[in-house]
């Protein structure tokens, strides 16, 4: 079985009025290569009349955005023309490579009527090669994404990226990236095979979960010595775990704000580039 290098806790950082928590990066951890930042918003319940999200135009360059609906909506545009309301149980997957700008807020819908939100938005990093790859941007709702059941229908995967159980991933993706969300039953066993190579990404984002011996609960990230293949969870509750594995780019990360580089004169040019307009127009 793959061991246990040591387990995070996220940290408490609202934004305005919206519950969030970061698991990465945090003091204790930079980040587990190629996944570079991740953010849980919610679980909570807006009013009627609220004003939802706050995250209205922003760029990006470098890296991908790949955003899990669990709860709520999310209104994505962006500067190349893209735009979608992506609902409860959709994903939303955004190449920014060049750069883009993007705004991510709710629907008109959401603000009138308020209701549960819950979101996630993890930062995958692209390789040196491909960080000015042309920008791309997919959205699917919860019943476009394929799935895939372990131990009897107890554990029921949403295949993100990549594959699992040889069932592809809903997103073909520019490099190996393997992405599912998990939702255990409670006393729900799932057990897979990560090459030794890969890190993996395994996030408690509801419930109690079972690894190696050790409990562990909501809130909370896992990062893995790279000594075996085998891995084996276990439900200690109904739960929901983001899952991901990688191999990793093993390159220099420079990260700035919203663009994510090698070097610090990409960066430099990178809000250069911004400035002057060549990320596109506001969304």
């Amino acid at each position: 079985m793959r061991t246990i290098r040591n387990i995070y806790e996220a940290e408490y950082r609202p934004i305005a009025d919206l519950k969030t928590y970061s698991p990465m990066p945090t003091a204790n951890l930079r980040m587990i290569d190629p996944f570079l930042f991740l953010n849980h918003h919610g679980p909570q319940k807006y009013p009627p009349g609220n004003r939802g999200l706050p995250f209205g135009p922003h760029p990006h360059r470098g890296m991908e955005t790949v955003t899990f609906i669990l709860d709520g909506d999310i209104a994505h545009k962006d500067s190349g023309g893209n735009k979608s309301v992506i609902e409860s149980g959709g994903v939303q997957w955004m190449t920014a490579g060049s750069g883009l700008i993007h705004s991510e807020v709710s629907s008109e819908k959401f603000l009138k009527e308020g209701g549960d939100l819950e979101i996630l938005q993890l930062w995958v990093n692209l390789p040196a090669k491909l960080k000015m790859t042309d920008p791309f941007y997919k959205g699917l709702q919860k019943g476009e994404i394929p799935q895939v059941s372990f131990d009897d229908g107890k554990v029921t995967a949403q295949v993100i990226s990549g594959s699992l159980s040889d069932r592809r991933g809903a997103f073909e993706t520019l490099s190996e990236i393997h992405l599912s969300t998990l939702f255990f039953k409670s006393g729900g066993v799932f057990s897979t095979r990560v090459p030794k190579s890969h890190n993996i990404l395994c996030y408690v984002i509801r419930g109690e979960i079972r690894i190696n011996g050790e409990n562990i609960h909501s809130l909370k990230l896992v990062e893995f010595n790279n000594d075996d293949e085998q891995l084996r969870i276990e439900a200690l509750a109904d739960s929901v775990v983001l899952f991901g594995h990688s191999e990793p780019f093993n390159e220099p990360v420079v990260a700035r704000g919203p663009f994510v580089m090698n070097t610090v004169e990409e960066i430099n040019q990178a809000y250069e580039d911004f400035q002057n307009g060549k990320m596109g127009r506001p969304a």
